[in-house]
């Protein structure tokens, strides 16, 4: 019997705001423990919640960029649940009214494109953050994410494959990133996954019992889950040894297994009611226009802007929009460099060959636009070769240096005396007589050896293409 995968999504994203949902505490991520809480945040009594104005504009551009009608009055309301993250004893969310409704993304996988419906996008505060120590048996709490804003993003059913989820989610952490709606890092708990899955015959129009698999923290941990916990729900399906029950299930990515936390709560369990110390928030089609206008250049847009205007290729393009970091790099570096292809080829060749090396994801990398635009008018002037343009390009990386001065110290600057590369080349020709029959009797390949042996013999500072032309020549004019 053939057996259909089911699945729907609750992503949850941090908000790129500069304060709290409800207090003027910081929303920086990294902090001191409970560096950044105040009596509001912490759950003292008599503190009124204060709605952050902008966490609502981020709300509005995320559904604009996913598709969704905006609701034109909005409300929160309590989810009371008692956990020790939780200072208040309840999550000031959104039930009744959220801010965003109806919506889709269109992904694309190998089995071609697919509209992913979006049920609802809703703004409500996170919780704080349990530390547990095994060596003590103890568990600690920072409540410095106490009230951060995020949005929640619920998906209809729509998922059929792993494949489908991680596409889903990369189109989203592009949306959210390129329109500055969150900076969406799954590993500093920025952009988070919840996976609900069931298992039906296929064709079957029912669906099965679902479970929710938690503490997914990067797209390979969630492909892996999907897997298994398909493969755990056909089986108990198919041999009746497991009964399959609605509930949240962890993840543990290290032994690749999933175990129960707890029973699957349904609204009715939280006791929702709408929060009398938030006043409704009315939000205008003229508020609407306004926002949208904020809107920076999404990737699609910006991929249109590469290939139409700059004629760079579709692989180099969707490379340079594959990720927000990388495309401000572009960007930012091209102010300094009329040359857009240049530009795309030390970013995507010798750049990310570093960045490779230093086992970094490209999001997290700082350079310098300028520098490393100078660098590239360096080459391109003939100031430096390419060779020592790259060593130089990785003390930019690393240490923050000006490139024309650090080639003026280390007297790095190309050797353009052709006299003097010509001495040199018949230096090499003479000390080598056997290369040079080689040669004559029509092996280019020693050419290779010949352009290795003057290259080191000019540390690398001589114009390989002026030394080549030089070699040939005299090469040519040799008499054996």
């Amino acid at each position: 019997m053939k057996y259909e995968v089911v699945m729907g999504l609750e992503v949850h994203v941090e908000l790129a705001t500069e304060s709290k949902l409800f207090c003027s505490c910081s929303a920086k991520f990294g902090s001191e423990a409970n560096e950044n809480v105040c009596p509001s945040c912490s759950g003292m009594p008599g503190f009124v919640p204060a709605l952050n104005k902008r966490a609502v504009e981020l709300g509005i551009i995320a559904g604009l960029v996913t598709n969704c009608e905006i609701t034109p009055r909005i409300t929160f309301d309590k989810k009371n649940y008692f956990y020790p993250d939780l200072p208040t004893g309840h999550q000031n969310t959104q039930l009744y009214a959220p801010i965003c409704r109806n919506g889709y993304v269109e992904i694309e996988t190998e089995s071609g494109k697919k509209k992913i419906r979006i049920k609802q996008i809703h703004l409500e505060e996170d919780a704080g953050k349990l530390v547990h120590d095994y060596r003590t048996d103890a568990s600690l709490v920072d409540y410095n994410r106490a009230s951060v804003p995020l949005i929640e993003i619920v998906s209809e059913p729509d998922f059929r494959s792993a494949e489908e989820v991680v596409a889903y989610l990369e189109k989203i952490q592009s949306l959210f990133t390129f329109a500055d709606v969150s900076d969406c890092k799954m590993q500093e708990g920025s952009m988070r996954c919840d996976v609900n899955i069931s298992v039906r015959e296929a064709g079957s129009s029912e669906l099965g019992t679902r479970t929710e698999m938690k503490n997914l923290n990067s797209f390979k941990a969630i492909a892996r889950a999907i897997e298994y916990e398909s493969e755990r729900q056909i089986t108990a399906v198919e041999t009746g040894c497991e009964e399959i029950v609605q509930e949240t299930r962890r993840w543990d990515d290290n032994i690749g297994e999933s175990y129960a936390m707890r029973d699957k709560e349904d609204a009715n369990d939280y006791r929702y009611f709408p929060n009398p110390d938030i006043m409704p928030v009315y939000i205008s089609d003229e508020w609407i226009a306004e926002v949208k206008t904020t809107i920076p250049e999404l990737a699609e847009e910006k991929y249109k802007r590469l290939t139409e205007e700059y004629g760079l290729s579709d692989y180099d393009s969707k490379l340079l929009t594959g990720s927000r970091k990388i495309a401000d790099i572009f960007d930012g570096t091209l102010k300094y460099v009329d040359n857009p292809k240049e530009v795309a080829n030390w970013i995507l060749g010798d750049l990310s060959s570093i960045v490779n090396e230093d086992n970094k994801p490209f999001d997290e990398i700082d350079i310098d636009y300028e520098k490393l635009g100078k660098l590239i008018k360096m080459v391109e002037k003939k100031t430096v070769n390419r060779t020592i343009g790259k060593k130089i390009l990785q003390e930019i990386y690393t240490n923050n240096v000006d490139p024309e001065e650090y080639a003026r110290e280390h007297k790095l600057g190309m050797i353009a005396d052709t006299g003097f590369l010509k001495d040199i080349v018949n230096k090499v020709i003479n000390e080598n007589e056997k290369s040079i029959i080689e040669y004559k009797e029509g092996n280019q390949k020693v050419v290779g050896f010949f352009m290795g042996k003057i290259m080191r013999e000019t540390q690398g500072k001589a114009d390989p293409n002026t030394v080549r032309e030089i070699l040939v020549e005299e090469l040519d004019k040799y008499k054996i």
